[in-house]
């Protein structure tokens, strides 16, 4: 596992997720390399990106952003900038943004957000991947606490709301329904495979 930056040369290929704290990235990393990926005791404590790197492919954890419970306004400012910082500096070698969101809580954290005429972080970072050109993939984890009937008119709105036309069918390319605590991410898997195969990088497959 990579962790320094001399250690992260000679990557051609990056995939980034971002995300709030809990909405189950490590969990997610966790299923897609079988690794254990460090995470701090509590939501907002690791400020630094983790990666996972296979040959020339590099899979980077970024820290949670948005509220954290017990962390001060402050800080949470400075892990927003400090990911801003590492996508930008990095955003040539970025090939794919996954960002994750929690299926469940995601519309009503928009609507707290919206209430105060402010922009949510998650939207706002999934901007900034379009604005930066990344090859964009929606991971909408934790659709399990989503009842079924109820679940296309949920990602309906989450595409809504992340300037995607809806129905969430047409974004099939984009967005992918799991569940990373069910051990269910084969969408995720599904969409990343087809962005491997379509750079010409069938030979990494076999990482995940």
């Amino acid at each position: 596992m990579a962790k320094k930056t001399d250690e992260i040369e000679g990557i051609n290929f990056e995939i980034i997720f971002s995300g709030r704290s809990n909405v189950g990235k490590s969990s997610i990393m966790r299923e897609l390399t079988g690794k254990n990926v460090k995470v701090g005791k509590r939501p907002g404590v690791t400020l630094k990106p983790t990666h996972v790197r296979y040959s020339d492919l590099l899979l980077t954890d970024l820290p949670g952003f948005g509220f954290m419970s017990g962390v001060k306004d402050r800080k949470q400012d400075i892990v927003k900038d400090q990911i801003v910082r590492y996508i930008e500096k990095n955003a040539e070698r970025i090939n794919v943004a996954v960002l994750v969101i929690d299926g469940a809580s995601f519309l009503e954290i928009v609507k707290r957000w919206e209430e105060r005429n402010e922009l949510p972080i998650d939207i706002e970072m999934f901007e900034l991947f379009r604005e930066l050109g990344f090859d964009i993939i929606l991971a909408v984890n934790k659709v399990d606490k989503i009842k079924s009937n109820e679940l296309d008119a949920t990602l309906d709105q989450i595409c809504d709301k992340l300037n995607m036309l809806p129905p969430w069918k047409q974004w099939l390319d984009t967005v992918a329904p799991i569940s990373a605590k069910k051990g269910d991410i084969k969408t995720l898997k599904s969409l990343l495979r087809q962005r491997l195969h379509s750079e010409k990088r069938d030979d990494l497959f076999k990482y995940f």
